[in-house]
C-alpha cells in the first residue's frame, strides 16, 4: 500500500531587492565616475574664472586644446570635484555612520554621475532595515544636512572672498544663479558694495558650496521620505501627513513663478508617496537637546533656501520663447 503526502502550496519566493546584495564595487564606481563628471563640468566653471576679464570685455575664448592643459584649469577644476564631492559624501555618511550606530542596516553611498550643471544628480543611500524609534528617525535625518551643511559653509565664504567683481556678462550664453540668505551675507562681507553694472563671476570653490547648500536646503523640506519628512515625522508622528499636499502646491506655485525645476520635485516626492512609515514609540516626545537641533535646522532651511536656483526659467518665462 502507497501513503500518499498532502499536497503543501509552495512557499511563495521572496523577490529579492537589488539593495540586499552587497555590491561595493559598484559603490566605488559610480563615485570614481561622478568624481570625473565634476571635474570634466569643473572645467567649464574654472574657465569661467579665469577668464572673467575677458568674457565681460566680450573678447571669444578660444577653445583648444592646449587651453584644457592649462594647469590652473585642471587644479581648479579638481578643487572644485573635490569641494563638491566631499560635501555630497559628508551629507550622505552622516546618514550612514548615524544608522551604524543604530545598528540600522543601510548600503553604503552611491553616486550619480551625471553631465549636469554641476557634474552629478546627487548621491543617496538605502536604509534597509526599519527605523523603529523616534529618536533614531531624527538622529539618521539630521546627520546628513548637518555634516554637508558643516563642510559648505566654509566653502562658501571662502570661495565668496575668492570671487571677481567684473563689468557685467553678456546676457547671451551666460547663467544667472539665484542666492540665499547665507551667500547673500557672504557677498557682503566679502565683496562689499558692488557696482551698478557689473557682475561676481564666483570662484569654483564657492560654486561647489552653493550647490552644497542647495541641497542642504532640497532634502530638508518637510515631506515624503526626504530628511526633512523624517526629522518632522519624529516631531509630530502621523499628523506631519497633513502637511504633505500644502508642500506639494508649495512646489508648483514655485515652479510657476520662479524655477520649473520645482514640477520635477513634485513629480519625484508624488513618486516616492507623500506618507512617511510609522514608528513604534508615536506618542514619545523628543529631548530638549533634539528639540534645540530641530530649531537650528530650520534655521539652516531658512538661509540656504534658493527660491529661483537659476534665474530666467519660471513657467512665464521659458513660455514665452514658444510664443
Amino acid at each position: 500500500m502507497q501513503s500518499k503526502s498532502p499536497d503543501f502550496p509552495s512557499p511563495i519566493p521572496v523577490k529579492r531587492s537589488f539593495f540586499d546584495t552587497k555590491r561595493t564595487w559598484l559603490n566605488i564606481l559610480l563615485f570614481a565616475a561622478t568624481v570625473f563628471s565634476a571635474f570634466f563640468v569643473g572645467i567649464s566653471w574654472s574657465l569661467s574664472y579665469l577668464y572673467a576679464e575677458s568674457i565681460s570685455r566680450g573678447e571669444e575664448l578660444a577653445i583648444s586644446p592646449k587651453i584644457f592643459l592649462d594647469p590652473d584649469v585642471i587644479s581648479l577644476s579638481l578643487i572644485y570635484a573635490a569641494v563638491l564631492i566631499a560635501i555630497l559624501l559628508a551629507h550622505e555618511m552622516g546618514h550612514y555612520l548615524t544608522c551604524r550606530y543604530y545598528r540600522i542596516d543601510a548600503t553604503l553611498p552611491f553616486f550619480i554621475p551625471a553631465p549636469t550643471l554641476i557634474g552629478t544628480m546627487g548621491a543617496f543611500i538605502k536604509i534597509k532595515s526599519p527605523i523603529t524609534r523616534k529618536h533614531q528617525l531624527f538622529d539618521i535625518g539630521a546627520a546628513g544636512p548637518l555634516a554637508g551643511f558643516v563642510l559648505a559653509l566654509p566653502a562658501i565664504f571662502y570661495g565668496i572672498s575668492l570671487s571677481k567683481i567684473v563689468p557685467a556678462l553678456p546676457s547671451e550664453g551666460s547663467i544667472l544663479f539665484g542666492d540665499s540668505l547665507l551667500v547673500k551675507q557672504a557677498v557682503v562681507l566679502f565683496l562689499k558694495d558692488i557696482p551698478v553694472g557689473y557682475d561676481i563671476v564666483v570662484h569654483p570653490i564657492a560654486f561647489a558650496g552653493w550647490v552644497g547648500i542647495l541641497v542642504t536646503a532640497l532634502n530638508l523640506f518637510p515631506i515624503g521620505q526626504l530628511d526633512g519628512g523624517h526629522i518632522l515625522y519624529a516631531f509630530l508622528g502621523r499628523k506631519s501627513r497633513k502637511l504633505a499636499p500644502w508642500i506639494l502646491i508649495a512646489f508648483i506655485v514655485m515652479g510657476i513663478f520662479f524655477w520649473v525645476g520645482w514640477f520635477v520635485w513634485a513629480i519625484l516626492i508624488t513618486f516616492l508617496g507623500f506618507k512617511h512609515p510609522p514608528v513604534l514609540d508615536e506618542g514619545s516626545q523628543m529631548s530638549q537637546g533634539r528639540i534645540i537641533l530641530g530649531i537650528a535646522i530650520i534655521i539652516i532651511f531658512i538661509i540656504s533656501f534658493i527660491p529661483e536656483p537659476i534665474h530666467g526659467n519660471n513657467l512665464f518665462e521659458i513660455l514665452e520663447q514658444f510664443i
